[in-house]
């Protein structure tokens, strides 16, 4: 390890990669790249929580199934949520007869999961690893916000969850496409405390961690055909650009955000999206997608998160941002 980058020596490979979005999801500009779509948001379940449950499970059994392999050939499933004690990834694990580590790092939990994921294989403790996260608009919004009935309006500043689940599939083999590195991000305060402005208090992590990875891998942002962070939004995103520049890194060529990307203007998202899908979702639809066709060749991903919850927000608390770091490479270039 290298500052806070670890180098893999076996380049974990990406086996499969499975995504389910809500209809909103697939009404936007990605949904030819997504594997399956609901016609409705509750998934026929009883409650929006149970939704997202059934949401999850079907995103690891999907990345399984499209690896041609079956439960018991997984090794663990590295999986987390937004919701308290991470109920939808562990009430998932139940029903799949997987080893489970839950993980929790808010809308970076995919980030984490492949970096522990990713870890895990290159020491040549496991052969295979499911990394999963989901999120659901009508379970967040309660969850760290108001209640649904209450109705309340979007903010300028607000994003909407993805209603949405992610598998990555990694192993030791398989797959053209490899985990080439990863960076663990520190915690960033930037003194935001407005819980309808979580792009404005990932961005600084975001910048931070990206700054990290290119110290201590000596690269510029030139390698990468992609820079994506998971969920900044609009006006997170050009904040993010502008800490960049101010530290003399040019990346507004090379910068993709899931947020940004998942929704398009029609929809009434002038943000974009966010949550622990929203990442997840578009790296395993359309990047894996692009990576595997051979038009993106590296690809660093950047899962964001905001560190909040209810709670802190109601007791006057500022929001720290989190953001992980994770590099992938076609088989030709790793």
């Amino acid at each position: 390890m290298t500052g806070q980058t670890i180098f893999f020596k076996n380049k974990p490979r990406v086996i499969a990669g499975y995504s389910i979005v809500g209809p909103k999801e697939a009404a936007g500009p990605l949904d030819p790249y997504f594997h399956k779509r609901l016609r409705k948001d509750d998934f026929g379940q009883k409650s929006y929580e149970k939704a997202e449950c059934k949401l999850h499970m079907s995103a690891i059994s999907g990345a399984i199934i499209a690896a041609g392999l079956a439960p018991k050939d997984v090794d663990v499933n590295i999986g987390g949520d937004l919701l308290n004690q991470i109920i939808t990834s562990s009430f998932s694990a139940r029903e799949l007869d997987i080893p489970f580590v839950g993980m929790y790092s808010a809308c970076s939990t995919f980030g984490q999961a492949l970096i522990v994921g990713a870890a895990l294989i290159d020491g040549g403790y496991i052969s295979r690893a499911a990394c999963s996260t989901s999120s659901h608009f009508s379970t967040a919004e309660r969850q760290y916000r108001y209640p649904l009935e209450l109705g309340t309006q979007m903010t300028p500043t607000s994003q909407w969850t993805v209603t949405g689940a992610g598998c990555t599939l990694l192993g030791k083999e398989g797959g053209n496409v490899c985990v080439e590195s990863a960076t663990v991000g520190k915690v960033v305060d930037f003194g935001v405390s407005d819980a309808n402005n979580m792009g404005a208090a990932m961005a600084p992590a975001a910048a931070k961690t990206v700054l990290q990875h290119l110290k201590d891998t000596g690269r510029d942002v030139s390698y990468y055909d992609y820079i994506v962070t998971g969920d900044l939004g609009v006006y997170g995103s050009r904040l993010f650009l502008e800490l960049l520049q101010s530290d003399g890194v040019n990346a507004a060529e090379k910068h993709k955000d899931c947020g940004e990307m998942i929704f398009d203007k029609k929809q009434r998202c002038p943000q974009g999206g966010s949550g622990a899908g929203c990442s997840s979702v578009v790296f395993n639809s359309y990047f894996l997608h692009q990576m595997r066709a051979g038009s993106v060749k590296r690809l660093l991903l950047v899962p964001t998160g905001a560190l909040l919850s209810k709670l802190s927000s109601l007791q006057g608390e500022t929001i720290p941002g989190i953001a992980n770091a994770v590099s992938f490479a076609v088989e030709d270039v790793c």
